[in-house]
């Protein structure tokens, strides 16, 4: 089931606390309750408008991501439920709702004023919440790093959090620069392999997740001539990853999947990789690696320091 729910996810993943070297609070400082600031329109990228009238004080949340940026605004006190895979932060109130087959009655049932989720291709929910009263605010997968920060100010005007919002923006903005410009170009002669689980599922450099190793001028194995194809998301062959032999394989399923290190090695064939060979095989947390949310400075972090671990 863990592994179905991953393969359903794959088109949302577009790979998102803090990086060690930065020290950033789990809650921002308090700031006023922005309630001049309504009514708002909010007009995400690739989804409808939506205009607030008042600052929302009951929120539901279906989308891991935004759950973390929630949070991270100050807008934690005004979420009342989240959906079963919002695993982060841990206060968070979680409950089996679900992101990706919203139930409206039940989502309902938490009486919020302001539902947020990832998808409603056929605004279907978002029709059904309106007779409640309900606003539904849909914040698709960011196709870039400027729409994520987009997202974070979006996110903090929707919540009465407006210069907290920008503020996650900007401090995630300058953090990662600082990472890719502290490594250099150390990474340019290397290639990857990026797993999403054990079927071999990969990313191309045309998602989420490869730009953030396109800042370090990573080669992708899993483009093969075109990163558009299969929606970005292919599934190799044991045989093609071999045949590659990148430098450096980063598994984004160490935790729905078990896989590490040592089980990579006990693939067959898959000893004489350099990755394996020469210690390149670096274990991601599966949901830091597959959120476009402040979290991303730790997975930016990690492949940074593998750059440079791996170029030395």
């Amino acid at each position: 089931m863990v592994r179905v729910r991953r393969l359903l996810f794959l088109p949302l993943l577009l790979v998102l606390p803090l990086t060690a070297c930065a020290e950033r609070e789990d809650d921002p400082a308090p700031e006023a309750a922005g309630s001049g600031d309504f009514p708002v329109e909010l007009s995400p990228e690739g989804a409808p408008s939506v205009t607030l009238e008042q600052r929302p004080e009951r929120i539901v949340s279906l989308s891991p991501s935004t759950t973390e940026t929630l949070y991270a605004v100050g807008a934690g006190d005004q979420v009342v439920a989240v959906d079963e895979m919002s695993t982060a932060p841990e206060q968070a109130p979680r409950t089996d709702l679900s992101g990706l087959t919203p139930d409206p009655e039940r989502i309902a049932s938490h009486d919020p004023d302001l539902v947020i989720v990832e998808s409603d291709t056929d605004g279907k929910l978002t029709e059904s919440l309106a007779g409640t009263g309900t606003a539904t605010l849909v914040l698709p997968a960011p196709q870039s790093l400027d729409a994520m920060y987009t997202q974070f100010e979006l996110v903090g005007t929707a919540t009465g959090h407006r210069q907290n919002g920008a503020d996650l923006a900007e401090q995630t903005r300058s953090e990662i620069e600082k990472l890719v410009a502290d490594t250099g170009d150390a990474g340019t002669e290397l290639s990857y392999y990026h797993e999403l689980d054990p079927s071999f599922y990969s990313v191309t450099s045309a998602t989420f997740i490869g730009q953030v190793y396109d800042l370090f001028g990573l080669t992708n194995i899993a483009d093969q001539g075109d990163p558009s194809a299969q929606g970005g998301y292919p599934q190799l062959s044991a045989e093609r990853v071999l045949e590659a032999d990148p430098d450096l394989v980063f598994l984004a399923d160490t935790r729905c999947c078990g896989q590490d290190a040592e089980t990579v090695a006990q693939r067959p064939g898959w000893d004489t990789l350099t990755a394996v060979r020469e210690d390149g095989i670096v274990e991601l947390d599966d949901d830091t690696a597959s959120r476009w949310a402040p979290r991303i400075t730790d997975f930016v972090d990690t492949v940074a320091e593998s750059v440079t671990r791996a170029a030395a």
